[in-house]
C-alpha cells in the first residue's frame, strides 16, 4: 500500500512539473534566439568573483548567476560559450550567441553597434606584487612601469589613456603589454614579466583578499557595465526581467552577496533603433 501511494505521489509530482514547464512560455520568440528554447551567452571567465571557473571546471560568479536568473525568468535554458573578450562583439554580430554577459563596459560607440543594458557600476584597479615593492600610491607612480592588460577592451583603452596622461605631464610613459585575458595578465605579474596589472575593481579586490597581489589604486574611470545583444526584442525582454528583479529585491540581494554596486534607477535599452 505504501509503495503504491509513493508511486502515485511521484506520478502526481511529475505531472505537476510537466504542467509547469508547459505553462512557462517564453516572451522571447524563437526567431530572436540563436537556438530554440535557449539563451546562449558569451562569457570570459577570467574575472573572479564576477565570472570564473572553479576547481571542478564549473562556471561561477555573480554574472553567471545573473545570467541563469534571467534565463529562468524568460523560460529559457541558459547556455554559456566561454570565449576571449576580443571575439565577443564580432561573434554577437555573426549570430553565434544571443547575449554578451561578461560585464562589457558601456560606451556610446558600442551602443551604436548593439543593444546595451547598463546594470552594474564598475571602475578600474591597479594591482602589484604583494607588499607593493614599487610604492605606487598615485597614477603618476606608473611612469616608466610595465603594465599588463587584456587586449581589445575598455581596459586597454584606459591603460593607453593613462599612458598619454603621463607623457602629457612630461613624465615617462608606460610599456603596455596586452594579453588574451586578465588571468594571463595576472600570471605575467606573478612571474615578474610585468610590474603592474590592470583589471576591474571587483577582480583587483578579490585577488588582494586572496593574498595574491596588492591592489594599490582603485576607482579609476568609473563607468557602467552592461549586457549586450543584437536583437531589440530580446533586449526589451531582458530589461523587463532585470527591472522585475529590482522590484522584488532579488537583484540587490545578488549584488550585496558579491559586494558590487548596481546602477541607480531602472535598466533601459540603449542601442540602434533597428
Amino acid at each position: 500500500m505504501k509503495l503504491r501511494f509513493a508511486t502515485v505521489a511521484a506520478a502526481a509530482l511529475l505531472a505537476t512539473g510537466l504542467a509547469s514547464a508547459q505553462t512557462c512560455k517564453s516572451p522571447v520568440p524563437d526567431s530572436a534566439l540563436v537556438k530554440k528554447g535557449t539563451l546562449t551567452m558569451s562569457v570570459n571567465p577570467t574575472l573572479p568573483p564576477m565570472q570564473f571557473v572553479d576547481q571542478t571546471g564549473a562556471l561561477k560568479g555573480m554574472r553567471v548567476e545573473l545570467g541563469e536568473a534571467i534565463a529562468k525568468r524568460l523560460c529559457l535554458t541558459p547556455e554559456y560559450v566561454r570565449i576571449e573578450f576580443s571575439a565577443m562583439i564580432p561573434g554577437l554580430q555573426a549570430g553565434r550567441w544571443d547575449l554578451i554577459n561578461t560585464g562589457i563596459f558601456y560606451t556610446e560607440e558600442r551602443a551604436k553597434l548593439m543593444q546595451m543594458l547598463q546594470y552594474e557600476d564598475q571602475a578600474i584597479s591597479i594591482s602589484t606584487a604583494k607588499g607593493n615593492p614599487l610604492k605606487i600610491a598615485k597614477p603618476e607612480d606608473l611612469s616608466g612601469k610595465t603594465i599588463g592588460v587584456e587586449i581589445g577592451g575598455f581596459e586597454e583603452r584606459k591603460a593607453r589613456e593613462l599612458d598619454k596622461a603621463l607623457t602629457d605631464k612630461g613624465l615617462k610613459g608606460m610599456t603596455i603589454r596586452t594579453f588574451e585575458n586578465f588571468a594571463m595578465a595576472f600570471q605575467a605579474l606573478r612571474a615578474g614579466q610585468v610590474e603592474v596589472a590592470l583589471s576591474i575593481d571587483s577582480t583587483g579586490a578579490e585577488y588582494q583578499k586572496r593574498g595574491d597581489f596588492d591592489r594599490v589604486l582603485s576607482g579609476l574611470f568609473p563607468t557602467p557595465v552592461a549586457l549586450a545583444t543584437k536583437n531589440k526584442e530580446l533586449a526589451n525582454a531582458v530589461a523587463k526581467v532585470l527591472n522585475d528583479m529590482k522590484a522584488d529585491g532579488s537583484f540587490q540581494k545578488l549584488f550585496d552577496q558579491y559586494g558590487v554596486k548596481p546602477i541607480d534607477g531602472p535598466v533601459v535599452v540603449k542601442g540602434p533603433a533597428a
